[in-house]
């Protein structure tokens, strides 16, 4: 009778395990490794994609002329669509020779007239495009993006041959190519967008270039990529990736368990004490900040000393044991790790200046003052840090905090017109690795700015330090922009820079985790 059971146990697992081996869309358990994507991208148009979302399925179709040596502590650039590049003396006019031997997933030859119409997509006013800003370093990028100049021929671009293209600079910018790794920049097949319109992102439609290409795209449910065959660099090891879309993180955690998931990139605040002390558990410092936005047009927060009361009222630490986490808490602008960081910026956790600032507004006590809107994205660990703030403020002010979520895609449409919200949350991972990137954000001119905060100093400030060669001089200059930013106009708070913490199945090998949080698939390899 023992011997029968034990038969029938086997019997159960291996049929089990035959059953479980082919998942959604026919594909082979074996051959596909299960990431949690949490929710539906709302963009996969590259130069259209503001989110950490959109990019992270983006950069594994797709490739930009150079790539980042994750194994480099300064993440220098390396080549991917460009075989080389070529600064002048004054790093202000470069020069790229690209791979001749690429071809899109239609069989079309790569060439450089695709990465010029990248760019002229990029930068064109009808794209509405919120990272334009990226190349108006640039001759003349800024002025056509602003329709102030028509003829796109008097932009800094020029095509030399089928594989070479000229860049030139406003001003010496010796980064500019980490800049080219970025998604806004990559190259764009115009015959394609134009024959399609907003339909040339449906898998049935998009050519790329990356280790992979879109196979399927179940909104709200998954996205399937498989591996791209003509890839002009090393194939990718895994023949497929699932993209599941679980926003729950219990869910996720209880997926991940059952081995319905390989990797889980962001964990429930509650579980991570216990997280923390498995062997699957992965911590990586990033270059990145969480931190919370104030709409000055939204009253009580066109005051200034409102701004500056409910940021010295946070209390950034405690924020940080609510979640469980290693996050560091900090004021700078800058994230910890990185050239501009500053300790010693900002308006630090102090209830009775707190008060002070309050009392200097113009609405001198908390009863006279408007309940303000808090937003942010469905998500628990964001939920906890809004009821966290909420009661801070609450008992260190006496404000009234109205909590609101939203899903990620209505939120960034939210964000767009600047509406709807007192206070809003957002986090920003380096998408190259320079103090300019994180400066850039809150100019007048960028569209990530969700503040209506502008200030033509600060503009000036963050200009200077792009061009400046002299690394202290940049530091002078950042750390003046900032106390404009932080203390002056006290037009965000930052609360900490980012640890990212994941968990990671034993069968996965050689997934990359990077102080960038690029998530590339390419590299990892699935063993029994």
């Amino acid at each position: 009778m023992k011997s029968l059971i034990v038969l029938v146990s086997l019997f159960l697992v291996f049929s089990g395990c035959t059953k479980s081996s082919k998942l959604k869309y026919g594909v082979d358990r074996s051959e596909t490794l299960i990431n949690n994507l949490q929710t539906e991208p709302p963009s996969l148009d590259w130069h259209k994609g503001t989110d950490t979302t959109s990019s992270e399925v983006v950069g594994n179709i797709m490739e930009g002329l150079t790539a980042l040596d994750f194994d480099d502590p300064n993440l220098k650039p390396v080549p991917a669509l460009a075989l080389n590049w070529q600064g002048d003396k004054a790093s202000r006019v470069w020069t790229f020779t690209l791979r001749e031997d690429v071809k899109w997933t239609d069989g079309v030859l790569f060439e450089a007239q695709q990465v010029a119409d990248g760019w002229e997509r990029l930068l064109n006013p009808k794209t509405a495009a919120q990272y334009s800003y990226f190349l108006y370093p640039i001759k003349n990028a800024k002025a056509y993006n602003e329709g102030k100049i028509k003829d796109f021929s008097q932009v800094g671009i020029k095509i030399l041959a089928k594989n070479k293209i000229q860049v030139t600079l406003e001003e010496p910018m010796s980064f500019f190519p980490s800049i080219l790794n970025h998604h806004s920049t990559f190259p764009i097949r115009k015959d394609i967008v134009e024959k399609f319109g907003d339909r040339w992102t449906n898998p049935e439609n998009i050519v790329t270039l990356g280790a992979y290409k879109l196979s399927k795209w179940d909104h709200d449910d998954a996205i399937l990529l498989e591996r791209n065959e003509n890839y002009f660099g090393e194939k990718a090891k895994t023949k497929y990736v699932l993209e599941r879309m679980i926003q729950e993180q219990s869910s996720a955690l209880n997926a991940f368990d059952v081995g319905d998931l390989d990797i889980l990139q962001e964990l429930p605040s509650t579980e991570l004490g216990i997280l923390k002390k498995r062997k699957e558990y992965v911590k990586t410092p990033l270059l990145g900040i969480y931190f919370y936005g104030f709409n000055i047009k939204q009253k009580p927060l066109d005051d200034a000393n409102i701004r500056r009361a409910i940021a010295a009222a946070i209390d950034k630490k405690e924020i940080i044991k609510v979640l469980n986490g290693e996050q560091i808490p900090g004021s700078s602008f800058v994230p910890n790790g990185m050239l501009g960081y500053e300790i010693d910026v900002g308006i630090p956790y102090n209830v009775e200046k707190a008060k002070e600032y309050l009392a200097k507004s113009s609405y001198k006590t908390s009863d006279k003052v408007p309940k303000i809107t808090l937003l942010f994205n469905t998500n628990e660990n964001h939920q906890k840090m809004a009821e966290n703030v909420q009661a801070q403020l609450k008992k260190n002010l006496g404000l009234n905090i109205e909590l609101k979520n939203e899903e990620w895609k209505v939120l960034l449409d939210r964000y767009k017109v600047k509406k709807g919200y007192g206070i809003y949350r957002l986090g920003w991972i380096a998408d190259y690795s320079d103090p300019d990137n994180f400066m850039q954000i809150m100019t007048s001119y960028s569209e990530n700015n969700h503040t209506n905060w502008q200030n033509p100093q600060y503009d000036e400030l963050v200009k200077k330090a792009l061009s400046e060669q002299e690394v202290q001089k940049r530091k002078d200059y950042y750390k003046e922009a900032q106390k404009i930013l932080l203390e002056e106009a006290a037009a965000v708070v930052p609360i900490y820079t980012y640890v990212h913490s994941i968990l990671v199945n034993p069968r996965v090998r050689g997934y990359k985790t990077n102080p960038m949080d690029q998530k590339i698939f390419k590299t990892v390899e699935l063993v029994k």
